[in-house]
């Protein structure tokens, strides 16, 4: 998850020159927090039984991270506000590594859950801070190409996360694949001590101040419409590969080049989105969760067709991977002044979205079928698309 900033030419920085080997570690750090977020999707099965829970039990993995990244977002900046934003970035790392040694090695589901919700800390705090740490490395003109820099990180998890959990659980199993995280958090936490320099804390955003921006009816109906995007595109999306294991019949190889497929189109969607949105934003806001609404509906028809199941997927990474985008886009021109608390509220809203969209998914996977996890989905995008044309119309 991403924040977009609108600059100008006054935006101050502590550095004449781009500290990049600093950004680029931070860009690791970024594809470590994502990826590791999103793992458990490519793997529920085979964490289901080992550690003898069902796949919508297994699915709270995505929902413990969630619940903890909201409050660390809202609250980890406030309660650390004295502390050096280097050694804040450290401790972030360091729970990193631990939630993925304590999921690695977790002897039961309870313990599998501590772990997940250590992960949860380090995703809302170092997001919820990643923007301005960014702007005190980058000089004013690079500021821009640092923050792509960072983005490249959580690109390429959400390409490679799925794919490449489900082929090394296959190979090492679930746990060796998580375990294999850890030694590259360690290398990300070395690499930072080194190049990331000091940076003393400055005043933080209140909490007060994030949700006062609700008062603002347009910026509140833009925030539901978000909301309902991405809990209806996290219910459908946690709960493929069962999906595509048990309704569609593909074996572990095929199915890891479907996810593969699924990033590819993500990557695709994003390289196009902001030539569209900067002539027809109000058209990118509607159409991206109604296409993903019938593409949902016609996973539940076209299902057990392999082919045609790899291409709708693939077209469900391609308007489904953008939709931060299209939101940050219009919240930078709906509230231009008060971006970073904006973004706050958003990466606090956004996490909140993915928990709900794991939990609601997983109980109406285990009690009604997995056909009514998508037509849930399904209702919740076509909501988010009518919103968004309230809020656009508003605007």
């Amino acid at each position: 998850m991403t924040v977009e900033l609108t600059l100008n030419e006054t935006s101050l920085t502590e550095y004449e020159t781009t500290s990049w080997s600093a950004v680029t570690c931070l860009s690791l750090l970024t594809f470590l927090l994502v990826g590791l977020e999103f793992l458990p999707v490519s793997l529920l099965t085979p964490i289901a039984n080992d550690l003898s829970v069902s796949e919508g039990q297994a699915g709270l993995a995505i929902t413990a991270s969630g619940v903890f990244a909201v409050i660390t977002s809202l609250f980890g900046n406030a309660f650390l506000a004295k502390i050096d934003r280097k050694s804040v970035v450290l401790l972030y790392t360091a729970v990193l590594v631990a939630s993925s040694l304590a999921v690695a090695l977790a002897p039961n589901f309870p313990v599998f859950l501590v772990g997940r919700s250590l992960v949860g800390v380090s995703i809302g705090g170092f997001w919820s801070l990643s923007t301005a740490i960014l702007a005190r490395l980058a000089s004013g003109r690079d500021l821009p190409k640092a923050i792509a820099l960072l983005q490249g990180g959580t690109a390429f998890a959400l390409i490679l996360a799925a794919p490449l959990g489900s082929f090394l659980g296959g190979l090492i199993g679930w746990r060796g694949t998580f375990f294999i995280t850890v030694p590259i958090g360690i290398a990300a936490l070395v690499w930072q001590l080194v190049v990331l320099p000091r940076m003393p804390a400055t005043s933080t955003v209140s909490v007060a101040r994030i949700f006062g921006l609700l008062r603002n009816h347009t910026f509140a109906i833009g925030m539901a419409a978000t909301a309902l995007a991405f809990i209806g595109q996290n219910a459908l999306s946690i709960y493929l590969r069962p999906f595509l294991e048990g309704v569609t019949g593909l074996d572990l190889n095929v199915l890891s080049m479907v996810l593969l497929g699924i990033g590819v189109g993500g990557l695709a969607g994003t390289s196009v989105i902001g030539f569209v949105a900067r002539r027809h934003l109000l058209l990118v806001l509607v159409g991206l969760p109604a296409a993903l609404a019938v593409l949902a509906l016609l996973l539940i028809a076209l299902g057990p067709f392999a082919a045609v199941t790899a291409s709708l997927l693939v077209m469900w990474g391609f308007f489904s991977t953008p939709l931060p985008v299209a939101w940050n886009t219009w919240m930078a021109a709906i509230v231009p002044g008060e971006l970073e608390a904006a973004g706050g509220l958003q990466v606090a809203l956004i996490q909140l979205a993915i928990a709900g969209g794991a939990f609601a998914g997983g109980m109406l996977f285990d009690t009604a079928g997995w056909w009514s996890t998508f037509l849930l989905a399904a209702c919740l995008l076509a909501g988010s698309a009518v919103l968004a044309a309230l809020a656009g119309r508003r605007s």
